[in-house]
């Protein structure tokens, strides 16, 4: 393979492995350039941590959340990067934030993460007994959606994005 061809890809690499959560800015290009996969079909225990923060968000007399197709596919991908570290972590959430910006005009972009958690009502209590992911949920948002994946014992792991556009 000629050296032309690889080197660009490389850079990409190099670039995308060293970016970290910061307030530095990125040229707008590369922004532009982050690929969001497609979002996989929504689970039941997906649909139903939805309707749990947006029946809670009605109680409080906030607005409800849209779900949102990019926002999905930018969360599963965490979720997955998380069972293949098996770590929970906001590893990465700048270039998540990046691409919800340029992929979803976001203008602002939280989430919350959790693991081990059997349903729907477990991870949600959690989160709203939890006064920074309570925060989130109670946050000034327009858009949200959440990956749930297992791993290969059968344990969950989760990511909820929220987005203001």
């Amino acid at each position: 393979m000629k050296v032309s061809r690889i080197l660009p890809a490389l850079a990409l690499i190099i670039f995308l492995g060293l970016t970290s959560c910061s307030t530095e800015s990125v040229a707008e290009d590369s922004i532009n350039s982050i690929e969001v996969p497609v979002a996989p079909v929504a689970k039941q225990i997906e649909i139903e941590i939805m309707e749990l923060i947006n029946q809670h968000r009605i109680l409080e007399g906030l607005n409800p959340l849209n779900d949102h197709r990019t926002v999905k596919a930018v969360a599963y991908t965490h979720t997955d990067y998380m069972i293949e570290v098996d770590n929970v972590s906001h590893d990465n959430f700048f270039q998540r934030k990046q691409s919800l910006q340029a992929n979803a005009s976001a203008a602002i972009v939280s989430e919350n993460v959790a693991y081990g958690f059997s349903n729907a009502e477990s991870v949600v209590g959690a989160w709203l007994n939890s006064p920074s992911h309570k925060d989130n949920i109670e946050g000034d948002f327009t858009d949200f959606d959440i990956s749930a994946e297992q791993n290969n014992e059968g344990k969950w792991y989760f990511t909820n994005i929220f987005i203001k556009r």
